[in-house]
């Protein structure tokens, strides 16, 4: 793989009969199952690749509440908590750090969106503090012509390297059964609803099954009816060599966004840039897409024609639980980097930070983005296939929502009562005849 992730080793035993299990060893599914196995609930995880090997390895390490949509921001808020809470936990380091985040910027219809949001999320209780163009000058000591900015003190980082790895050892440690390249084929469905799924290994028994797949999820779920409107974007990002400190948390400005690492390196992409694939799912949901692809948002994406349209998440076709499945295909999704992207980035860094000179890519990567049309994701129970929930869609904010994700879906699966109102989230929100918000916040 293009990425380093810490090694998982498997149980040693695998299941014939559990309560719930997992689909996906990203950081949404293992952080649900934590937080079920925390319960007491019997639940085991597969991952048809290995853990974090994936999109939830490649992201760009940030925790942060600022900037969320308003339907994310209570979720954000939860999970920074559980991120706070979960090495002491685990006893293990997930990287994260209370560092802060900060954005600048050089247009003042930004400051005047941060000035609107920062007033309705403080009403949700969180708070932010708009920057002048002085105070951006003095924090990142830079050229560039600033109007103004906006910081956030509690927001922060984490290691993705470390983070959904551990996770999943902690949640062993407390019962839960967790197996590495071993695909869940399909459901197996007695009298009309979920008891259980077959595996590449086998039938394992289970009234409650949860999909986690990222981008994966929607073809999954297509098999059965679901009609879940994703659109995989690839994104490209890298790692530093190490450099001075001109940061030390996270940094986003226009063109160009960076964290500090735990050792010395920068994490470093371009805002907003990636590529989209004309494929069977994306051509189907198309039209649920449209006030996505008429916003700013679309402007930087590129479109191409490849092999994804035969084979991958977003192919179209179906298959049997008794033979080999795509997923067992393609283990992890581990695409090229856009070199023309690594090339703009890199330069964009230094004439930013004149300090940096000499700097260089130590490794890069791409990774598939599950996207939502209104960029919020779906956690929701399905009542056509009654047992079977979703968490998918986290449209680029899984990394940073998901043990407040985890949490919110260990709590539907239970039946406990949810710490946020979970309607935002339904599936519903995108069936026919149904309007579809336009993105409010990246």
């Amino acid at each position: 793989m293009r990425i380093k992730i810490n090694a998982v080793t498997d149980s040693a035993a695998f299941p014939e009969q559990v309560d719930v299990i997992v689909i996906g060893g990203g950081i949404i599914g293992t952080s649900v199952t934590y937080e079920l196995a925390k319960q007491g609930v019997s639940v085991a995880l597969f991952e048809k690749g290995v853990i974090g090997g994936e999109q939830s390895g490649r992201n760009w390490g940030w925790v942060r509440q600022q900037n969320r949509d308003l339907y994310e921001l209570p979720l954000a808020m939860r999970s920074l908590q559980r991120w706070e809470e979960l090495g002491g936990e685990i006893g293990q380091d997930l990287g994260f750090r209370r560092s802060g985040i900060l954005y600048g910027t050089q247009n003042e219809a930004d400051v005047a969106r941060w000035e609107k949001w920062g007033k309705q999320a403080k009403q949700i209780g969180f708070v932010s503090h708009l920057l002048s163009a002085q105070e951006v000058h003095e924090r990142l000591g830079n050229q560039a012509r600033w109007v103004g900015g906006i910081w956030s003190p509690t927001d922060g980082r984490a290691e993705p390297s470390l983070a959904a790895p551990a996770i999943a050892a902690g949640a062993q440690k407390l019962g839960a059964s967790v197996h590495q390249r071993c695909a869940v084929r399909g459901l197996d469905i007695s009298a009309g609803r979920v008891s259980g799924v077959w595996t590449e290994r086998g039938r394992v028994r289970a009234s409650q099954v949860i999909c986690c797949g990222g981008a994966w999820s929607s073809r999954f779920c297509k098999q059965y009816g679901i009609e879940l409107p994703s659109a995989n974007i690839l994104g490209t990002a890298f790692k530093t060599t190490a450099a001075p400190e001109v940061i030390q948390g996270c940094l986003s400005m226009p063109e160009l966004c960076i964290r500090r690492r735990l050792d010395g390196s920068y994490t470093v992409a371009i805002p907003g840039r990636g590529q989209l694939d004309l494929a069977p799912q994306n051509i189907r949901y198309a039209t649920k897409f449209y006030p996505m692809y008429r916003s700013k948002i679309a402007k930087k994406l590129k479109l191409r024609l490849n092999g994804s349209f035969f084979n991958g998440p977003e192919a179209a076709g179906s298959w049997s639980n008794d033979a080999v499945s795509p997923f067992e295909k393609i283990r992890v999704l581990d695409p090229k980097p856009d070199r023309q992207i690594l090339d703009e980035a890199l330069r964009t860094l230094v004439k930013a930070f004149p300090t940096l000179e000499g700097i260089k890519i130590d490794h890069a990567w791409g990774g598939w983005i599950d996207t939502t049309p209104d960029l919020v994701p779906v956690i929701d129970e399905m009542q056509s296939v009654p047992g079977l929930f979703i968490a998918s869609g986290f449209s680029g904010h899984g990394f940073g929502i998901g043990p407040g994700a985890g949490l919110l879906c260990a709590q539907l699966i239970t039946n406990h009562q949810p710490f946020t109102d979970i309607t935002p989230y339904r599936l519903a929100r995108f069936a026919k005849g149904n309007a579809i918000r336009e993105p409010q916040m990246m």
